[in-house]
Order: structure tokens, then sequence, then C-alpha cells
């Protein structure tokens, strides 16, 4: 029996990765440094990996920035645009992520969207006319050759040619080019032959979606032409995040050594076993290990499993759900946490030894009396979370009116015009300014002890000061208080929420060198005190403009924190919104006048497949989010604002969310979510992002204005808005200010062109 890991995480147990990358970014490391740099951190992984027992050990997970780009790379798919800057390989790998502004050019960066339903985000590879598909990079190789040299003979993995075509933008006149990236692969075959690879791993999560007979069937036709030249080569099929229940059978018919399934999400994936069998000459890897989530594997629910994986498989290995990418590194990191609750926990590198630990009880036929299983068993009848029963009650009590805003949208269109006095065309950010050295100082010296409580309050007032009279003098038309008190959007309600739990070292990759601390659900949820009210008031004493209340919204906290497990997703989310629409409707009597209710991550969690969308998830999620504001004044503004998704599908749903304005990302998009806003009827105000806050290049004002123009020809005047298209905490200050100044300039030009007025 084999135990195989999908992929692990590249940016170190201390973020080790990020702070080198973006030392790169700043020009403080140079090029050789860095690679001599990632070769350590991967070397450190692989051991990590092997002394825990897995026996297929991934290479080429590894990435400085996405290993879907990395795949566009060694495929040859780089756009005109960017081999025309005439960089480096690293610069022109790294253009394609973050966009390129200097003296060979100016280009922005190919589109980002979240990996199916994760909150990591890949770059989505553009294959055009002018860059034939063909193998012409080696990072896969060297870095197997690498891990050979250093004693381990890993299992290279790469995105599966299926799933690759599949995400790819095709643009210009470029035919299918099918054939080209599966003869691409096919070389790729040969090259790790000759290396002496045993195993190669292609990842096809694709498959777990929605998939018609032609698609299964050019997936089958592809695969049974690239099979053939595998050799002694064996090639492991990996799926994850879900079920193949539409390509099942093709699949097993293949000429695969291996097929990894997800028995965590996969729903269907054991029923599909049963039903359809198993062939005798593949290993069947089983994907048991929650890969997404960090509470404790339970034994008993793997092991049953197993046992009935092995009634229908003659070989199983074992494995995770999917990448561990998307859990922190190790609980070992947490020094001085709470030991208690961690024990319950298991982070990257303990998944390793849960997955060692199944292989060991799936081949002794008396497990249930091995220590391992008795002692987790054991630690599963430890107390998880507290309940609350007044919270308990809120949420029984909630009745459709609760969920209801009244008066209408189109009535309180015409109130809000009224009192907000709104110019044509209004300006306004997402919410989060950057985040400087003296912000986070601040908020450092307060956590050691070094300065009081009044003087952070201090310091943070000059802040949000400092901020307000920027935004002034730039003439955005409604303001932030710029957000320097919150460490990130979901962890700062975390913390001013009771039944939340956190990390000290729990970073997880979002995109690039972004990391995020996701909170842990620990117990019941409710809001104790208002939290945000103070720091809004105070910035909206500074101006006469409306000052927003950033609030993050419900289902956002739930996806972007590890959930518990003893309770469902829907009360989860219903006990957080009524923590929030306590908070908006404080903020409301305190004179607040816009609150903008963050639901970034609304489409991140939704079912792969549309069959199980209306009747589970946004049966739930849609009316969570009207809870928080059902209950203010039709003279409140309530904004919201989604990001790296493709929203185009779920348009109706996101406009009876029953918001008064929604930003969303377009920057990156081509503006394709304006196009949906028109065919769908949209009734909701709309301001798509018009510049791309992940790069640091700052828009020219005339690029601005012909975004504007562009969605004017869709969108009506009085429904536009013009702002970026997410949070200004990842940029610097100067970048910032220039384009802040540009995108005001834009909106007054163009506003000028629709009704004479500035």
């Amino acid at each position: 029996m084999l135990t195989s890991i999908i992929g692990y995480p590249r940016i170190g147990a201390a973020r080790e990765l990020k702070f080198w990358t973006e030392d790169y970014f700043k020009g403080n490391l140079g090029e050789a440094s860095l690679l001599e740099n990632a070769k350590r951190l991967r070397s450190a992984h692989w051991q990590t990996q092997r002394e825990s027992g897995i026996d297929l050990i991934p290479s080429g997970d590894f990435s400085f920035y996405d290993g879907v780009l990395d795949a566009a790379f060694l495929l040859g798919a780089v756009p005109k645009r960017y081999r025309d800057l005439k960089l480096g390989s690293l610069e022109t790998y790294f253009a394609m992520a973050r966009g390129y502004q200097g003296e060979k050019g100016d280009v922005k960066a190919l589109s980002m969207r979240k990996w199916f339903n994760t909150n990591y985000h890949y770059i989505v590879p553009e294959i055009d006319e002018d860059a034939p598909i063909r193998l012409c990079g080696g990072k896969p190789f060297d870095e197997f050759l690498e891990a050979k040299a250093q004693g381990v003979v890993t299992k290279p993995v790469l995105i599966g040619p299926f799933t690759f075509l599949k995400l790819a933008k095709i643009t210009g006149a470029k035919n299918n080019p099918a054939k080209e990236i599966f003869a691409a692969y096919a070389e790729i075959f040969d090259r790790f032959q000759t290396l002496g690879a045993s195993w190669l791993q292609l990842d096809e999560p694709i498959l777990v979606t929605d998939l018609n007979e032609k698609e299964v069937l050019l997936f089958h036709s592809l695969y049974s032409s690239l099979l053939d030249r595998k050799g002694s080569l064996k090639i492991l099929l990996q799926t994850y995040f879900g079920d193949i229940r539409d390509c099942y059978k093709e699949v097993t018919r293949l000429g695969f050594d291996g097929v990894g399934l997800d028995f965590v999400e996969g729903a269907q994936s054991l029923p599909l076993v049963k039903k359809y069998g198993f062939p005798d000459d593949k290993i069947l890897f089983a994907g048991v290990v929650n890969g997404k989530n960090i509470w404790k594997n339970r034994f008993e629910d793997s092991m049953r499993i197993i046992s009935e994986l092995k009634k229908y498989a003659a070989h199983i290995g074992v494995g995770s759900s999917c990448s561990l990418l998307h859990v922190p590194y190790t609980i070992k990191a947490e020094n001085g946490a709470d030991w208690e609750k961690l024990s319950l926990f298991a982070f990257a590198q303990e998944k390793l030894k849960e997955v060692s630990d199944i292989k060991i009880l799936a081949q002794d036929d008396g497990f249930t009396q091995n220590p391992l299983y008795t002692a987790n068993l054991q630690s599963h009848g430890s107390r998880r979370g507290v309940t609350d029963e007044s919270v308990r009650a809120r949420v029984n009590g909630i009745t459709e009116d609760s969920l209801t805003r009244t008066p209408g949208f189109d009535e309180r269109a015409v109130v809000q015009k009224k009192a907000l006095k709104l110019p044509l065309l209004p300006t306004t950010t997402i919410g989060s300014f950057p985040q400087t050295k003296e912000v986070k100082l601040n908020r450092s010296r307060l956590k050691k002890g070094e300065i009081t409580p009044e003087q952070y309050q201090s310091n943070l007032k000059e802040m949000i000061a400092e901020c307000v009279k920027l935004q002034t003098k730039i003439g955005l038309d409604i303001l932030v208080h710029g957000e320097f008190e919150r460490n990130d959007m979901v962890e700062y309600f975390g913390e001013n929420l009771s039944g939340f739990f956190f990390t000290k070292q729990g970073w997880v990759q979002s995109y690039g060198t972004r990391c995020v601390k996701p909170p842990i659900i620990w117990s019941d949820v409710k809001r104790e005190r208002p939290f945000t009210v103070d720091t809004i008031c105070f910035a909206q004493s500074l101006t006469s403009k409306p000052v927003k209340g950033m609030l993050t919204g419900p289902i956002t906290i739930l996806n972007w924190s590890f959930p518990r497990e003893d309770i469902s997703a829907r009360e989860s989310a219903i006990q957080i919104a009524l923590a929030i629409r306590d908070e908006a409707l404080d903020l409301e009597r305190a004179g607040i006048r816009v609150i903008q209710i963050d639901e970034a991550a609304i489409r991140e969690k939704l079912p792969l497949r549309k069959s199980d969308w209306h009747d589970g998830y946004l049966s739930w999620a849609i009316p969570a989010f009207r809870l928080t504001h059902s209950g203010v004044h039709p003279t409140t503004q309530i904004h919201t604002h989604m990001c790296y998704s493709e929203f185009q599908d779920i348009i109706k749903d996101i406009d009876a969310m029953d918001a008064d304005v929604i930003s969303f990302e377009a920057a990156r998009s081509s503006l394709e979510i304006v196009k949906s806003v028109k065919d769908s009827g949209f009734r909701t105000a709309v301001g798509p992002g018009v510049y791309d806050i992940h790069s640091p290049r700052v828009p020219p004002k005339e690029e601005i204005e012909n975004a504007v123009r562009s969605m004017l020809k869709l969108i009506p005047a009085e429904k536009l808005w013009v702002n970026p298209d997410c949070g200004l905490k990842t940029r610097g200050t100067e970048e910032t200010e220039a384009s802040l100044k540009n995108l005001v300039a834009a909106a007054i030009a163009v506003r000028r062109e629709v009704d004479g007025s500035a």
C-alpha cells in the first residue's frame, strides 16, 4: 500500500518564500540568491515528507507565484505583449503575474481567478496565435533531478492537460489548441522516462465539475493517445474538490496506473466505486485526509471508507483529499498557544503522519485494537466548543420578514439620491488603504506592551486623519477610514466576536506572496459589544462627505475561516450574520449613512456542480447576507464587494442579495462581468473595478477613462460607480495616491462628457 501527497505548502514554516520574493521585487535580493533560497526550502519540504513516511513525495508543486502559471510558462503560453518586453525569464514570469511598468514597457497582468472552491487564486493562462504551444521550459525536470540528487525519488506533479485547456483563455484567431497541448505533454512523458521517474501525477480537478458528453469524449480521445506514450512511466490521474460522476467509467477504462479520488468532498466517490467497481490493474488512491480543514482526522470514518473500498479495489493507496497547500504548515510553530485546543488540529505536517498512520491501520486486520486507532478515537471524545443557548434561540427565531428589507430597491434609490447628494459616476475605494510599516508597527507595539492602549488609539487616529485628508485632497466622493486597525478583514472580525480561535503562525497562501491566517470557528458565534463604531465615527467627524462603515459579511467570514464540523455551514453563517446585523444597526444609529458589508468570498464555496446550487448553498448564503442589512432604514445605503470569481452564472442571485451598490473585480477580466450585468437586467447599482490593485503598476488616466466609457455602453450612468477592483492594503502609498488621482480625474472627465458637470 502506497501513501501519496497531492501537494505541499510552498511558503515555508515561517513564510520564508514570501519575504524572499518580496525582497526580490524590491531589489534587495538578487535572482541567484532567490533561486538558491528556494532550493533549500524545497529540500526541507522533501525531507519532512520522507521522514513522515510518505511514499510518493511530490516535486514540481513548488511555485514562486502559481502552479497554473508555471504550466503556462512550461508550455510556452507567453502572450506576445510579455515577450516583447525582452525581460529575463523570471522577470517575464512575474510580469505575467503582476504586470510590468518600466522602461521596457507597460503591460497589465494576466487575469486571476479563484482555484475552484478555495481562497487560492490562480493565474488564467492565455493562449494566442503568436505563441504556439510547445515544451520550452525545464522547471519540473530540474526539480525532479534536484530531489534525486538529495536521495529523494519524487513523483513529479503537473496541472493536467485537460484542466489546463479548460481553464485557458484562447485569444485571437487561435484554433482549438488541444492537440498542441497534449503533444507537449507527450514530450513531458518522454523526458521523465529518460530521467528515471517512476510516477507522474497529472492534476485534473476540472473532472469534478459539470461535463457534457462532448467534453467527456474529448477527454477520453486525447488521453487515449497520450497514454500510448507513457512507456514505463506510471501515470497517476489525480482529482480533488469533488467526485467524477460524469466521467468515472471513462477514467477507469483508460490506461492510467493510478487514479486519485476525493472521499472528503466527493459525495459520490464511494457510491461510484461500489456501483461500477475499480479495475484490478490500477491503484485507487483514496483521499481520506481533509486537505482543506484543520481538524484532526477521525480514523473511524477514514477506516470505514478504506474497509469499504477493499471490497471493490484490489490495490488501494492512501492520501490527502487535495493539496495541503490550503492548510497551515505545522502546529509546532504555535509556541505558547492553547495546546488543549491545538491537540484537536492537524496542519500540513501533522496530516503527513495521519496519512502514514491510516496506511498502518489499513494493513492491520485488527486495527480497532491498534493504539493509533484507540488514541485517535479517544481524542475525538474531547469537548469541541461551547453551545450558547441565546445564539441558538435567535437563529431559531428568524422569519422571512427578518430577511426582507423594505421598501424595495427602486424606492430606496430615490430616497438615497436625495439624502447623499452624490454626483453622477460617484467615486470611492473598496475600503482598506496601504498597510505601511508604521501601521503594522503600531499594532505590533500594542501587542508587545510597548505602548499603552491610549497611545495606540492616538496613533491610530493620526493615521485615520491623514487618510481622510488624502482622500479629500484627491477628491473621492465617499471616503473610508483606511482600516489601519485591522490585520485582516476576517481575522479582525473573528477577534471581536466570541466563538473564534486564533493561531500564531497558521498562514496559508492566497496568491503570490499574499498569505492569510484564517481564524478557526471554535464554538457558537455572537457579538458581545460594538467594535467598529467608534473608529468609523471618528473618521466621519473629520469630513462632511460620507464615510463608509466597513464590515465583513457572514459568508466571507465563514468561507475564509476554518469551519466547525459539528454543525452545518448554514447554521454557522446565520450565527455570524446576526452578529454583523447588530454591528450594522449600531453604525446606523451612530449616524453612518453608507455601510459596506463585503462578501468577497460568496462565490467561492458555490458547489462545483450547478445541480447542487439552489437547493443547498445559495438557499442559505443569500438569505444570510440579507439578514445583515434587512433592518436598516431606506436612507442608509448598503454596499457590498466581490472579487476574483466567475460571477456571471449567479448574477441574478447576487442581485437578490438586495444591496444598493455592488462593486466587482473587473480589471483583470476584460470587463466580462459588465456584459452579464447588462444581459441579466441587473437592478443593483454597480462599481466594476477600473484598475487592478494586485499589480504595482499605476493605471494611466486615459486607461481608466476608456474603461468607464466601455462600461457606460452597457450600464446606465446613474447606476455606475467608479472604484478600484479591491482593497488597497497590499499596495504602496505613492502608487496608491497616483492611481486614485488618475481614477478621480478620469471619472470627472467622463462625467463632463455625460452631463457637462464636474
